[in-house]
């Protein structure tokens, strides 16, 4: 299938920031700085929404577990006074309870795993902050080099002068 003219403009775009990017390297430098400044803001957003998720599991489980003890507490009553049916119908009730409370929990464990992960995500995105010339290459590393020896050597030459 022949690209379409949006295939083409979107190639020769791409190609042209390329370019630029390879001609202006501190350009592309900020530009990788951005998006991981971006990817970190995500994350960051990503984790206190998943924050508030757990906060909200939680209230939750310790809502159900005042639920069954309530209705514990219900179907030992109603065996004691002789009410079979109803206290069978209570722990029918309890163990629905204790089911919706295994799910939640297994809810919150994903959550967990999910939150270490993106710890992880979060915490190597603050490594490749810290240490810029990852982003870069040797050559760029070079003359980045070179041009700092060569300032040295201007700043020495004019104090001498």
């Amino acid at each position: 299938m022949a690209p379409t003219w949006l295939d083409q403009l979107e190639r020769n775009l791409e190609d042209r920031l390329n370019a630029f990017l390879k001609a202006n390297p501190d350009q592309d430098r900020l530009l990788r700085e951005q998006h991981l400044q971006d990817r970190q803001r995500d994350l960051n957003r990503r984790r206190d929404q998943m924050q508030s998720q757990a906060k909200d599991l939680r209230r939750q489980l310790l809502s159900l577990a005042e639920q069954v003890q309530a209705w514990g507490e219900r179907s030992r009553k109603a065996r004691a006074a002789g009410a079979q049916k109803l206290a069978i119908r209570a722990e029918g009730h309890v163990q629905t309870l204790m089911e919706q409370g295994r799910d939640l929990w297994s809810e919150l464990e994903t959550l967990g795993r999910e939150f270490q992960g993106l710890d992880r995500q979060i915490s190597d995105l603050r490594r490749q902050a810290s240490n810029p010339s990852k982003g870069r290459s040797l050559d760029e590393d070079w003359a980045l080099f070179e041009a700092r020896q060569e300032l040295e050597e201007l700043r020495r030459r004019q104090g001498l002068d």
